[in-house]
């Protein structure tokens, strides 16, 4: 688990904070012409920022950036009216409007208002809420995981946040080739919050040059998972958790997540053992038809893609 930075009574800092940068706000307007004190607000905006935003971790991350790109789009409206400039008021509430929008959007997909995902982060609410999991993490080798997949008929890729860090995208569509060459099928499950901006990882397989038939959303992939004979997970952690349909003390508790639990086979392809920025312990890890291999998402799929070779070859 990646440390947790979260001062003592931090919303009631917030609060304090964001007052006086708003009080300071107002003496500038009647005060133009004091450097001083627009310096100060400028530190002290900054640093409300810094503090508000660093508690933040896993599948609210993305939901914060599109809000924060709400904020900007409104910022530079009020720059428009303020310069009599037509074209930023424009610009500003479109962008404004949009991120708006998104963020609603974002936050209903995971099932938790925006005033939680801003005073109640998961980081924050992680440590001590959540049943106890219990079991063990299998692990399995490259070669297995290869095995598993060549010789199945379709196979689900739920990319995540370990993709993303690895840049291992153009390998994951090298892999997802060779199966189909092989004559499995291979998709791709994509969460509205996975990654850490918003359409994180659909812009990751664009860039890889996988076709758009191929990534599916949520709701669209969902019912598939039972059919597939494997679901191979690539650093991905709060939008793969069960406990999110199971366990009503779980911070996560009714956000919808990719079934990857219910495939027949699953591989989840892992850094470490630790939970994950947001801190939540994965139930998936531990369950029966979960197997784990550890590496960089790089290192993993390329030694996946080896093997699968040499199957071939065979």
């Amino acid at each position: 688990m990646e440390k947790t930075y979260r001062l003592p009574a931090q919303n009631g800092v917030n609060v304090v904070l964001a007052v006086v940068a708003v009080v300071l706000g107002a003496y500038i307007v009647g005060n133009p012409g004091d450097t001083a004190a627009l310096l100060a607000f400028y530190a002290l905006a900054l640093f409300l920022g810094v503090i508000l935003t660093t508690p933040i971790g896993g599948a609210d991350m993305p939901v914060v950036i599109s809000l924060l790109n709400a904020f900007t789009g409104l910022a530079v409206g009020f720059e428009g009216f303020v310069l009599g400039n037509p074209a930023l008021i424009v610009a500003g509430i479109v962008v404004g409007a949009s991120g708006t929008l998104l963020t609603q959007l974002m936050a209903k997909a995971m099932n938790r208002p925006i005033a939680n995902v801003i005073f109640t982060p998961m980081t924050g609410a992680a440590a001590g809420g959540g049943e106890a999991v219990t079991g063990t993490m299998k692990e399995t080798s490259a070669l297995d995981a290869a095995s598993m997949m060549r010789f199945g008929s379709k196979v689900i890729v739920i990319p995540g946040y370990g993709m993303a860090v690895a840049g291992a995208q153009h390998k994951v569509w090298e892999m997802a080739q060779l199966l189909e060459e092989a004559g499995v099928q291979c998709v791709f499950a994509i969460h509205p919050v996975a990654g850490r901006m918003p359409g994180h990882m659909n812009v990751l397989l664009a860039e890889a040059g996988v076709p758009y038939d191929k990534i599916l959303d949520l709701e669209e992939i969902n019912a598939d998972f039972p059919q597939a004979d494997v679901a191979l997970v690539i650093g991905a952690n709060d939008v793969v958790n069960p406990v999110a349909r199971t366990d009503k003390s779980s911070p996560i508790y009714g956000m919808p997540i990719l079934d990857a639990d219910r495939a027949q086979n699953c591989i989840v392809i892992k850094r470490g053992k630790g939970a994950g920025y947001s801190g939540i312990e994965n139930a998936l890890f531990y369950a029966d038809n979960c197997r784990m291999l550890y590496g960089s998402a790089q290192q993993a799929i390329a030694e996946i893609i080896h093997h699968i070779k040499t199957m071939e070859e065979a």
